[in-house]
């Protein structure tokens, strides 16, 4: 993968700063963004050479009426049902796209699993304990982080489950 040092894509986001703030090893990754992509998952992937297993993208879904973050890498998809079960409730939804913006304070598409306006519960999905690094949103479209998946778990409180398919 190639390197970019903290803060070299321009002003850091509140992800950047959250992981700067917790003393985190990471690395940023910018890219040039496409608006006409059609997912925002698969164009990081693409665009910084990396396997889609190690890309991560943060959804955000309701979970028997509390928002939860999922974090599952952009080769599958979500498994709502594996969600629920993570976190000991009954069913989930895809939350409101406007009211998961609201609540994170990022954009659909840069939304990050660290710094959000408000912490949310969080489960990453257990394959990405089989990278030595991650990258996710680091809170805009076009910039990722790369990190520890351990790193992550810890700095947003994450339970780790299968919840990918």
């Amino acid at each position: 993968m190639g390197k970019k040092k903290a803060g070299a894509a321009g002003p850091a986001t509140p992800a950047i700063a959250a992981l700067a703030a917790a003393g985190a090893e990471f690395t940023t990754h910018a890219y040039e963004h496409d608006p006409a992509h059609p997912s925002y998952g698969q164009e990081a992937a693409q665009k910084m050479g990396v396997r889609p297993e190690q890309v991560f993208k943060t959804l955000v879904a309701d979970v028997d009426g509390v928002l939860t973050v999922a974090v599952v890498p952009v080769s599958g998809s979500l498994d709502l049902k594996a969600l629920a079960a993570a976190v000991g409730a009954k069913r989930a939804a895809m939350a409101d796209p406007a009211l998961a913006e609201r609540t994170t304070g990022y954009v659909l598409g840069g939304i990050s699993p660290l710094g959000q306006r408000r912490a949310l519960r969080t489960v990453v999905d257990a394959s990405a304990a089989q990278h030595p690094t991650i990258c996710v949103s680091a809170g805009r479209r076009g910039l990722e982080v790369e990190l520890a998946p351990a790193t992550l778990a810890t700095l947003t409180s994450a339970v780790l489950a299968p919840i990918a398919r």
